[in-house]
């Protein structure tokens, strides 16, 4: 009496349903990862987070500090021996649009107060810079 042998592995089939399977489970993936430069309102948030730097910057040091914002991005400078020497520059994340200008805090963290427009991708986000020198991101 002959004995037949049982195969073990897997059918083709049973391979082709896990590749399926997984290959649903990666687009699911894809597509539920965010943007990796952010949204308009992570970029307000990072201003904001500079903004509330200088200020600070401005107190502690007591010396004047200036934001000078345009449409490429926006540059840090303090006041040092009568002149605003130029900090570090920061560029806008690609397709982002500013509308603001120059704010500058005084020595005890005062500013002149402005707000910034940012815009990318039909999204607005404002960056509002009080006379008190408090800085506020409205989405």
């Amino acid at each position: 009496m002959r004995m037949r042998r049982t195969e073990t592995g897997f059918t083709l089939v049973e391979l082709m349903v896990v590749i399926v399977i997984i290959g649903l489970a990666a687009s699911v993936v894809v597509l539920a990862m965010p943007d990796p430069a952010g949204g308009v309102a992570a970029e307000a948030e990072r201003f904001a987070a500079r903004a509330k730097a200088a200020r600070d910057m401005a107190i502690v040091e007591a010396r004047p500090a200036m934001l000078d914002v345009d449409a490429a991005g926006y540059r840090v400078s303090r006041r040092m021996r009568g002149e605003w020497r130029p900090g570090e520059r920061y560029e806008w994340t690609t397709g982002t649009q500013a509308a603001g200008g120059v704010t500058r805090f005084d020595s005890t963290g005062l500013a002149q107060p402005t707000t910034l427009v940012l815009s990318r991708g039909g999204r607005e986000a404002r960056v509002e810079i009080r006379g008190d020198g408090t800085v506020h991101v409205q989405r």
